[in-house]
C-alpha cells in the first residue's frame, strides 16, 4: 500500500514534539500554571482565545470535565473554528487592524484576569492586539505560539511585532513553520499538522500545574468533573453555583 508506515511516521513526529516541549518548555509550563492559579486565587477570572484551528486548543479548555470551571471563551464570531462560511473569512478577519479592542470592549475582560491567546504564527493583528491591549488594560496575558514564526516570517501587524512580543508568559510550541510535520516525495506539500495536539498538551499541563498550586495552598481548585460519572451531575452544579460571578458560559 502506498501509504504504508506514514500514521506511524506521524505518531512518532508527534511524539518527539511532545517530548520537546516537555523538556524544554517545562519552566514556562509551570509559570503558566503559578499564574493561573495566582489569578484564581485573587479572585480573577480565566479566558482563552484562538483564532481558526488555533480556537480548537482555547475551546478544549472550556466547560471541560477535568478543568477549571472559571476557563472561559473569548469568542469572537466567524473566527471560532471553520464553521463560518465561507472558511477563508476567519483568516481574513485576524488580520483586520482594530478588530481587537472592538472585542475586548464588548467582553467581560478586566483588571485581575488571566487572558490566554492561542495562534501558531503570532504574526496576524488580531492576536498581537488581542495581548496588546488586554496587558493595557490590567489583564495578565499568557501567548501560546511558535516562536519560530518570529525567527522565519515577518508581522502583518503594522508595529512590526508578533504576539510573543505582549504577553507576560510565552508558551512555544517549538511547531516548525508551516506547520506541517511530514513529507513525502509523491505528495506536492508538507502535510500531516501536529500544533493542536502539542498546543493542547501546553495548556492541560499548565491547567493541571494551576489545579495543584491551588490545592497546595489550601484551596479547592474549580475543577469540573464528568457528567457521565455518577454524582457528575451534582458536583458541577455545586462548583457552577460556587462561582457563578466568574463564569460566563452558563445562563
Amino acid at each position: 500500500m502506498g501509504g504504508s508506515g506514514v500514521g506511524e511516521r506521524f505518531f512518532e513526529a508527534a511524539v518527539a514534539l511532545l517530548e520537546r516541549v516537555r523538556v524544554e518548555e517545562a519552566g514556562a509550563v509551570e509559570a503558566a500554571g503559578e499564574l493561573l492559579a495566582d489569578t484564581v486565587a485573587a479572585g480573577g477570572r480565566l479566558f482563552a482565545f484562538g483564532a481558526g484551528h488555533s480556537s480548537l486548543a482555547a475551546q478544549d479548555l472550556v466547560y471541560r470535565a477535568g478543568g477549571l470551571a472559571v476557563m472561559n471563551l473569548l469568542a469572537v464570531p466567524g473566527l471560532v473554528g471553520v464553521d463560518v462560511r465561507p472558511a477563508t473569512l476567519g483568516s481574513a478577519l485576524e488580520r483586520v487592524d482594530g478588530l481587537a479592542r472592538v472585542v475586548l470592549d464588548a467582553s467581560p475582560l478586566r483588571a485581575g484576569d488571566a487572558l490566554i491567546v492561542v495562534s501558531l504564527s503570532g504574526r496576524n493583528p488580531l492576536p498581537v492586539e488581542m495581548a496588546l491591549h488586554a496587558r493595557a488594560r490590567g489583564v495578565k496575558v499568557i501567548g501560546v505560539t511558535s516562536v519560530a514564526y518570529a525567527q522565519e516570517t515577518t508581522s502583518r501587524h503594522s508595529s512590526g511585532t508578533f504576539l510573543k512580543d505582549h504577553c507576560d508568559l510565552v508558551l512555544d510550541s517549538r511547531i516548525p513553520v508551516g506547520d506541517a510535520t511530514l513529507t513525502l516525495d509523491t505528495v506536492p506539500a508538507p502535510f500531516a499538522p501536529a500544533s493542536t495536539i502539542v498546543t493542547s498538551a501546553l495548556l492541560q499541563a499548565a491547567t493541571a500545574t494551576a489545579a495543584a498550586s491551588l490545592a497546595a495552598r489550601g484551596i479547592e481548585p474549580p475543577l469540573l468533573r464528568s457528567g457521565n460519572v455518577d454524582g457528575g451531575h451534582e458536583w458541577n452544579a455545586r462548583v457552577l453555583e460556587e462561582y457563578g460571578d466568574r463564569i460566563f458560559y452558563g445562563n
